[in-house]
């Protein structure tokens, strides 16, 4: 039974280190605390990669490589999903089943892999359920027909 598993899209860690990020950066700190502590932290490569490409370019004061770098470090202890070709093909059928785009697909299979059955995320629908994964927005209150 899975009932742990917390799946974190990238959008989540960037906001946890993001200076300019505000009460958000605080959430996601707070979050991913949590998660470590009680080692519920999913991820996937693509999370990591997404991770440190926008962490280094697109975040208000960019973190250096070398910062970046550790922090992926750090996150690569988390229990994490490394996609094959089989799972390029699953988030295909995803993306056509669900209209959602391919790299939201490929986060969606990630997740149902790991046996998440939460992903954290600000990018899809709050309480879509996805190939048996809901999704949570950490900075929104739940939603009260969650059981």
């Amino acid at each position: 039974m899975s009932g742990n598993r917390r799946f974190v899209d990238t959008n989540i860690l960037l906001y946890a280190y993001d200076d300019s990020a505000g009460p958000k950066r605080d959430q996601a700190r707070a979050l991913l605390e949590q998660l470590w502590e009680k080692r519920q932290g999913y991820l996937s490569i693509q999370v990591l990669q997404e991770f440190f490409v926008n962490a280094t370019r697109k975040i208000t004061k960019p973190l250096s490589a070398e910062t970046a770098k550790e922090i992926v470090t750090d996150l690569s202890h988390w229990h994490t999903h490394v996609p094959a070709a089989d799972d390029v093909l699953a988030a295909i059928g995803i993306r056509q089943r669900a209209g959602i785009s391919f790299w939201d697909a490929m986060i969606v299979h990630s997740a149902s892999e790991l046996g998440c059955d939460v992903l954290y995320s600000e990018d899809l629908n709050v309480g879509q359920d996805y190939s048996g994964v809901r999704v949570e927005n950490p900075f929104q209150p739940p939603q009260a027909n969650q059981e």
